[in-house]
Formats: structure tokens, sequence, C-alpha cells
């Protein structure tokens, strides 16, 4: 068995190997052509019933839990901070859209029951597209105020500042009435709409378009988080990651890296908010607590640990099965989440790297000889560990 499974390690090694081994834009047209084949997806499933929109379903929560787990994964993976308040981000972008959209005062005057109630039923615009741009200004402003204070603190002190923060935020979306629309929540919040010239396209209740919207999201994410991680940058983070006393003294500005890498994942964590309250047109401070059993703190960390951290392609097949496992065992009531629970178990025994790690965290956590993937690093402009 130990044969067998370090064959597929150097099957998955070579593979890994020839596709960094190609030019950027092979790179570019491999990930467009995955992205592709899970776009065509709701097509390939049976007609247009109840059971296939509920699969459609099922494919744009994964695809916002792999969104979530790609920003994630360049805190904890890239950089090796321990974020615990990730969630937090998350409503910040999902409240900036409730907000800026007017669903908020709409909701509240309903709830007031004022006459121009009527008058405030939000609707979307064109322009309403740059909401997305400045959620990911606003969570990449708390990202700031929240890290510059705090992120010269490490380890388990990092964590319990981050987990603290992701409750202040659920607090003051709890608390703060006039502005969040309090504990009862926002509704009416409106789907987007594409109103160009003769083009006319309304999202409405189908998961088609959002699950499509998310992908094409998820590519762009990739293609940037992969540049930067390849780039000086992605360097600092390694060498903080492995030794931050050491990567200051070699004269890297940490406080300023970690800062960047807190600051990249809260803006891919927005970006998700806006599409979540887009979609389900209702947004509340329940939906953002930190044991939140699609979307919460601990369960995308998860999703970054059980698909392996430091990679690309993990998190992501990390959030797949952590989406699709519940919904699978689903018929046994709340007996799947024992069957869920023994699974990432076993799977954190026999595969404590991750379903697919980086080359690097593999060796380490196999016993490997790490001289083989520290050559092709270097080779390729990586810092070795």
């Amino acid at each position: 068995m130990a044969a067998a499974a370090a064959r597929a390690g150097d099957v998955r090694s070579g593979i890994r190997l020839r596709f960094r081994a190609q030019p950027v834009w092979v790179q570019a047209l491999l990930v467009v052509a995955l992205l592709a084949l899970a776009a065509s997806l709701p097509h390939v499933l049976p007609p247009l019933t109840e059971r296939s929109n509920y699969y459609v379903a099922i494919l744009f929560k994964v695809g916002l839990a792999a969104l979530l787990a790609v920003g994630l994964n360049v805190v904890v993976g890239f950089a090796g901070l321990l974020d615990l308040g990730y969630v937090a981000f998350f409503a910040i972008g999902a409240y900036t859209y409730a907000i800026l959209t007017g669903a908020v005062a709409f909701t509240l005057a309903q709830r007031e029951r004022l006459p121009n109630a009527v008058e405030l039923i939000p609707e979307f615009h064109l322009y309403s597209w740059l909401i997305f741009f400045v959620a990911m200004a606003i969570a990449l402003l708390a990202g700031v105020i929240l890290g510059a204070p705090t992120l010269r603190l490490r380890g388990d002190y990092l964590a319990i500042v981050t987990l603290g923060f992701g409750e202040i935020v659920r607090l003051v979306a709890n608390n703060l009435r006039g502005v969040t629309g309090g504990p009862l929540g926002v509704k009416s919040i409106p789907h987007p709409a594409i109103n160009l010239g003769g083009l006319h396209y309304d999202f409405s209740i189908n998961n088609n378009p959002y699950y499509w919207l998310t992908l094409i999201l998820i590519g762009i994410a990739i293609f940037l988080v992969t540049r930067v991680n390849d780039s000086r940058v992605g360097r600092a983070w390694a060498a903080i990651r492995e030794d931050e006393v050491a990567a200051a003294a070699m004269g890297v500005p940490t406080v300023r890296m970690k800062l960047l890498a807190f600051a990249t994942g809260a803006a891919i964590a927005a970006i998700a908010g806006v599409i979540y309250a887009s979609q389900v047109i209702f947004v509340s401070p329940r939906t953002f607590s930190l044991l939140d059993p699609t979307f919460g703190s601990f369960i995308v960390l998860a999703m970054v640990v059980l698909g392996g951290m430091g990679g690309i392609w993990g998190p992501i097949v990390g959030a797949a099965a952590m989406v699709f496992l519940p919904e699978y065992f689903r018929f046994l009531g709340d007996g799947r989440f024992l069957v869920f629970g023994a699974a990432l178990v076993l799977i954190m025994i026999f595969r404590p790297q991750g379903l697919i790690p980086s080359r690097r965290r593999a060796a380490e956590l196999t016993g490997h000889d790490i001289r083989e993937a520290t050559l092709f690093d270097v080779q390729h402009g990586e810092t070795p560990s």
C-alpha cells in the first residue's frame, strides 16, 4: 500500500512539474479549459427538473466555498498566519452589497411601516456592478485596520485576535440596527442584472448564472494568486511561513508582507460575500457565525487543511469535499455528520498533508527528501526553506 501511495505521489509530482515548466500562456489555457469543463456541468446534468436545480445549487455552494478557501489559503497556506476570523470579511462583503443597493433602507422602512416604503424597493442598476469593487476596497481597509496593530503577534495569539475580530463584526451587525438591519436581517436584496445596449439578462433565482459567475471569479483569483505567489512577494510569504525571525534578519519586511497577505484574503472573501448576498437575497448576523456549517471560519479553515495548505488546487478540492460529503450522506439524517467527521479523521490520519498538498508540505510531513523539491523551487525563482 505504501508503494502504491509512493507511485501515486510520483505521478502527481511529475504532472505538477510538467505543468509548472510550461509557459504562462499554456498554464492559463489549461486553467481556462478546466473552468470551461466545470462550467458545462449544469448542461450535462439531467433535464431541467427540481432535482437538477438542486445539483446546480450544490455546485454553486462548492464554487463559493472554493473561492473562500482560495482566499484563506493565501493567509494560512502561503504566509502561515492562522486566521480564525475570516468569516468577518465574508460578512463585510455581504452587508456592503445589502447597504449600497438600498435593501437595508427598504427593510427598515417596511418594519416601521413608513408610507414611502414602496418607493424604496431596491433595484439593480448597471453601476451596481461597481459594488463588487467597493466591497473589496472596504474589506481591504478592514484588513489593514485589523492587521496593522495585530500582525506583530504570532501563532496562537494572532489566532485569538482574529477570532475576536470575527465575533466583533458579527455583534456589530447584530446591534447596529439602523445600518445593518439588526438581528432580524436584511431582505429583498436585488439580484444582479446585465442591461447593456441590446443585452438584457436578469440572474433572478436561477442558480446557473451565479455558478458561472463564481467560476469566472475563481479563475481570476487563481491567476492572480498564482502570479503573486511566484513573485518576490510569494517568496517573502514562504520565508515568513518557514521562519519569521530568519526572514526578518534577512531584510524581509515581515509586517508589511503579512499585511498584504491578510488584505488579499480579505478582498477575495468580500467578493464571495457579495455573490452570496445577491443569490440568497437575505442576510442576517446568524449566517456569519464562526460555526456556520457551510461558510463558518472553522469550516473554511478545514477546507484548506483537508485539501492541502500552500497549494492552489488543494483548497478547491477540500472545499468540494467539505460541501459534497454532507449532502451525499443526507439520507442518514443527523448521522451524516458522524460519517462526515469520521471521514475527516481518517483523511487526517492517513494524509496529514492534505488531498493535494504543496510539494514542500508533502515532503515535510511524509519525511521524504526535500532536496529535489528545493532544487526545482530555486530553478523557478522560489525561496528554499
